[in-house]
């Protein structure tokens, strides 16, 4: 009884502290901006929680530069998930970090790129002039505010929208691989929702890490999987890899649509799976994708096979390594769509549809205020 207690003592522990990664975020907490008294911009604001319909294209205050930020004239940003939970605030356990009845900062938006226009007294990588790229706070705008350590140089020969497309999703599909699924040359690797922004990154990663990549997609999107590496493609509409009695070393699950029980058959003996994400505006209000984490870590102590939950953490390392891949072309960002800034709504509905191919790419005007 007592060694019963202290393992389910073990798992309490670690459910909390995988619900606490998901909480804060892949980019943490937004923090409400300082900013210039004298200047303003256009940035997308949502004063409550709700559908799209409660985004609004608004003119505020430039941000400005201090301790260790640069400002960066916007000339494109990215659109993950990541943005409509914080839109709607579900599930609503996350509104512990982002206000119970409204949000603590209407600012929208994380993956950037674009121009550094100011940077703070802290400040030592970056300088006016830069061309940079990673995450900031609230990039729907044509000036967003961003930490030295979450930015980038962008590529030579690397478009604003491509490297826009980045920061989230390469970053969690770099890490989830090499660092929880600890990829290596030669493995066979599985990437379920293969087509979708992290998806396509895995695919590319994967094959520059020499694994042996098979990817799960619809129909419309098996040529797609194919063309950026994938040397084997399900078509989910024909065929179930969970039936081919193939085996795999790491699986990486973006979508969450089968068992961890259907996954642990297409497993080595000590096979991982990296479990990123799932479910859209209707899984769920209270608990939504926090379930299945919380579900992988009870299931994994009691198989041979890990079952890993992950959230990425934006860092400058990881994407300089990722601006390398890109710039010796191993890596490039899959761009389905492309919105102005006016029309983030549409784009995030879109999104939430679950059909984007790749990236959805919002881009920005810095001079134009009717942008």
């Amino acid at each position: 009884m007592a060694a019963s207690a202290t393992a389910m003592h073990w798992l309490d522990r670690r459910v909390a502290a995988v619900l606490s990664a998901i909480l804060v975020g892949t980019a943490g907490a937004i923090p409400a901006a300082a900013h210039a008294a004298d200047e303003s911009m256009s940035a997308i604001l949502y004063r409550e929680y709700g559908t799209a319909d409660v985004l609004r294209l608004e003119q505020v205050a430039r941000p400005v530069a201090d301790e260790d930020r640069v400002v960066i004239k916007v000339r494109a940003a990215g659109a993950n998930p990541l943005d409509w939970h914080y839109m709607r605030g579900t599930p609503y356990l996350m509104r512990i970090e982002s206000g119970f009845s409204e949000p603590k900062s209407p600012r929208l938006g994380v993956d950037v790129a674009g121009e550094v226009v100011a940077v703070g007294p802290a400040v030592t990588r970056f300088e006016v002039g830069d061309e940079v790229f990673g995450a900031a706070d609230g990039a729907f705008a044509q000036y967003a505010r961003a930490r030295e350590k979450n930015l980038a140089l962008k590529p030579p020969g690397v478009s604003y929208e491509q490297a826009a497309g980045v920061a989230v999703a390469a970053l969690t599909a770099l890490q989830g691989l090499r660092d929880k699924g600890g990829l290596q040359a030669g493995q066979r690797v599985l990437i379920n929702g293969a087509s979708g922004g992290v998806g396509t990154f895995a695919v590319q990663v994967a094959k520059a890490f020499g694994a042996h990549v098979t990817g799960v997609c619809s129909t419309r999107n098996v040529e797609l999987v194919r063309s950026i590496g994938a040397d084997q493609v399900f078509d989910y509409k024909k065929e179930d890899f969970v039936e081919s009695g193939q085996q795999f070393d790491l699986i990486l699950d973006n979508v969450g649509n089968r068992d961890l029980s259907d996954l642990k058959r297409v497993m080595t003996p000590d096979g991982v799976a990296v479990l990123i994400g799932g479910g859209g505006p209707d899984a769920g209000n209270w608990v939504g994708p926090l379930g299945r984490p919380a579900k992988a870590l009870l299931y994994s102590p009691f198989v041979g096979q890990s079952f890993e939950p992950f959230l990425a953490t934006i860092n400058a390392e990881d994407l300089a390594i990722v601006a390398d891949m890109m710039a010796q072309g191993k890596v490039q960002t899959v761009i389905d769509r492309t919105y102005s800034l006016r029309e983030v709504p549409e784009a995030i509905r879109y999104l939430e549809t679950g059909r984007a191919r790749g990236k959805v790419i919002i881009t920005v005007n810095g001079d134009d205020p009717s942008d």
